[in-house]
């Protein structure tokens, strides 16, 4: 981040109203590659879109050149615990804040804030408290929470993973809705095991409520899979990972969400959860239209080894690994990292891989207005990547954030 220090020394400037000119050799709009693009910002928002040849830079505006480098969406993570020190569930200023403001040195500008599987009391607390932090207005220099994904309680006791089995539930439309008013409707995303007795009929009854449905932490088959996706399922959650494994005689889940190309599909491209040879594997199942890069990342992430909690309980982070009893328990992965691994797993060209944290994860949500594009009058907020994926500089509201 040394280049991303020397333009603030640079710049140091606190006047919003200041034009700033932002430069690379490319750009990701959202939808297409731009080459020589120049991009203008007044008062924290994108005022034009151009390139080299046909613009002029404004007199007196504060110029950012990142030679040789992209510049993309902020990123867009839609599953993440926490990080900084703080568990999203904590729902207090003082943790959304940490979280929001590490997010942003890293590149990550929008994100929904995930549970976990704790007593219901609990949940609905959390839930409470994120629907309050939620409505508050965006900060300069923190990532914007854009909703919820609630990750648990109705998940497979075969597959929960580190979810608590005591505080797992059957799916119930009746506590579905409860959940649903205590997030005061901020709940985006639902992770959905769909084998359970009633998950069909869930499926159905929260995607009327808007909320996209992620199939994970599930043994299921191939056909109870399907009558998820019938149902309304969009995504798998945290695909390989808490999942019945690939039989040939019995597809189940995975077989399912490889090769059925509406789905989209999460992924936790850190070398622990997932290593290269199942990324490539992921990646030329899914293709770039339906790929996802996702963290799962815990309160760990950003802090030295030590003693971390995950929702409720304890977890233990040492060499790069976040476990509870032997099993993992999240990751401490941030996604300016997970899109470098992707690279140099995959070898995809960084044009298709950037689709993977800023367009994709906006459409598999619906937040296409809030996330994953750079349009004019939007904020302006961006990334500036190398050839290899590797972070330069993070950008809101036109403003270098120090890493």
């Amino acid at each position: 981040m040394e280049l991303l220090n020397d333009k603030l020394s640079a710049f140091g400037c606190n006047n919003q109203n200041m034009s700033t000119v932002l430069t690379a050799e490319r750009l990701w709009d959202g939808k297409r590659l731009i080459d020589h693009p120049v991009v203008l910002v007044e008062d924290g928002r994108l005022t034009s879109i151009t390139t080299r040849t046909a613009s002029e830079v404004p007199a007196g505006a504060r110029v950012l050149n990142y030679p040789g480098a992209t510049l993309s969406p902020t990123f867009f993570d839609v599953h993440i615990h926490g990080a900084a020190g703080h568990d999203v569930m904590e729902a207090t200023p003082e943790a959304l804040t940490a979280v929001g403001s590490f997010l942003a040195s890293r590149g990550t500008g929008r994100f929904l804030a995930t549970t976990v599987t704790a007593p219901l009391d609990t949940t609905l607390r959390a839930l409470s408290g994120l629907a309050k932090l939620l409505a508050r207005p965006a900060v300069d220099g923190q990532a914007r929470p854009l909703g919820i994904h609630l990750e648990g309680p109705f998940l497979s006791h075969l597959k929960r993973g580190v979810h608590p089995p005591a505080y797992l539930l059957a799916p119930d439309i009746a506590v579905f809705d409860r959940i649903f008013e205590a997030a005061e409707g901020q709940v985006r995303l639902m992770t959905l095991a769909p084998e359970l007795p009633g998950a069909v009929e869930l499926a159905k009854h929260a995607t009327a409520r808007g909320v996209r449905v992620s199939l994970g932490h599930s043994n299921a088959t191939a056909a109870e899979t399907r009558a998820a996706i019938t149902a309304g399922a969009t995504s798998a959650t945290h695909t390989f990972n808490a999942m019945r494994p690939l039989d040939h005689r019995e597809p189940g889940i995975l077989g399912t969400v490889l090769t059925d190309d509406s789905l989209f599909a999460e992924l936790i491209c850190d070398g622990v959860h997932t290593k290269p040879e199942i990324v490539r594997l992921w990646w030329r199942a899914k293709g770039a239209e339906r790929a996802i890069l996702v963290t799962d990342a815990m309160s760990a992430t950003g802090m030295p080894e030590g003693e971390y909690q995950l929702g409720g309980f304890a977890v233990h982070v040492e060499g790069g690994k976040a476990t509870a009893n032997g099993v993992l328990a999240g990751s401490v992965l941030t996604l300016d990292r997970a899109l470098a691994n992707f690279v140099a797993f995959t070898g995809a060209p960084l044009g298709e891989a950037l689709r993977l944290l800023t367009s994709n994860p906006a459409a598999m949500t619906g937040l296409g207005d809030q996330a994953g594009a750079l349009t004019v009058g939007a904020p302006a907020d961006l990334v500036a990547v190398d050839a290899a994926g590797k972070l330069i500089a993070s950008i809101q509201g036109g403003r270098p954030i120090a890493g």
